[in-house]
């Protein structure tokens, strides 16, 4: 197995479980390259998950899934066990402590990789409506797209109208997971239509336009009031004045100093 089998199989899971978090133990994990493990850690594509709370009973041959129960022990430390229901030769197992720490994949930590591989902005935000993470804007060179992480049986990366499956752009070097950057600008030159959520509409544009408008003009309402009321002050005085009222709306003196005479 590869270092990319590794993850394909980590990845197809989370697919495979939408949006719920995959936990796998340090038995899986062994299974894998000690070098995908390693770059998986530090690439905060697993991340540390609280510890089990069932478990294969290692008592019998059954291999039975058992709750786990945790007593303090000793010096502060902590013993888990199971208790056996089934056979009446065994009643408490003991458990050894690194069977129960567990690591977490979900789709948000996955659309944090490839963000984190891109250099994206990653925005916070959950799923929307239709399953998809949002990671943010990828610029080609013809056109820009928001690009998403969509997880509906499989993992696909999603810009406007075009999907591909995020496995096609996976890579490995030196000890870490890439991502094909060249052809996710592809991806987003592909689109032949833009996610209507992230492009503006003309009626948004026009509508923005005649706010700013509105806002330039009480501006100069203002500026024309405190002129008649302060005749000897200055302009920067009066923007500065102008910056403390709400018409400024969050815009810096100099700003307003620039737009109020216009």
């Amino acid at each position: 197995m590869t270092s990319i089998d590794a993850l394909l199989e980590l990845l197809g899971c989370v697919g495979a479980c939408q949006d719920t978090a995959v936990l796998v133990n340090d038995e899986d994990l062994r299974q894998w390259p000690r070098a995908a493990v390693k770059a998986m850690k530090s690439q905060k594509l697993i991340v540390k998950a609280r510890p089990a709370s069932s478990a294969i009973c290692p008592g019998c041959e059954s291999n039975c899934v058992m709750p786990l129960r945790t007593l303090l022990a000793t010096a502060g430390t902590q013993a888990s066990f199971i208790l056996c229901d089934k056979r009446s030769d065994i009643n408490r197992v003991p458990v050894p402590p690194e069977r129960l720490i567990q690591w977490q994949c979900s789709p948000d930590l996955v659309s944090g990789f490839v963000a984190s591989c891109l250099d994206l902005r990653h925005p916070a935000r959950q799923a929307d409506s239709a399953g998809r993470w949002e990671i943010g804007i990828v610029f080609g060179d013809k056109r820009s797209q928001m690009l998403c992480l969509e997880a509906s049986g499989a993992l696909t990366l999603v810009a406007g109208n075009s999907k591909v499956p995020l496995a096609e752009f996976i890579e490995f070097h030196e000890g870490a997971y890439m991502l094909d950057a060249v052809q996710i600008r592809r991806l987003a030159d592909s689109t032949t239509t833009a996610d209507n959520r992230y492009t503006p509409s003309n009626a948004r544009m026009e509508a923005r336009k005649l706010d700013t408008k509105a806002m330039y003009e009480s501006w100069r309402k203002e500026y024309r009031a405190l002129r008649r009321k302060r005749p000897g002050m200055s302009g920067v005085w009066c923007s500065q004045q102008i910056a403390k009222l709400n018409i400024a709306q969050g815009r810096d003196a100099e700003t307003i100093r620039k737009r109020m005479k216009q």
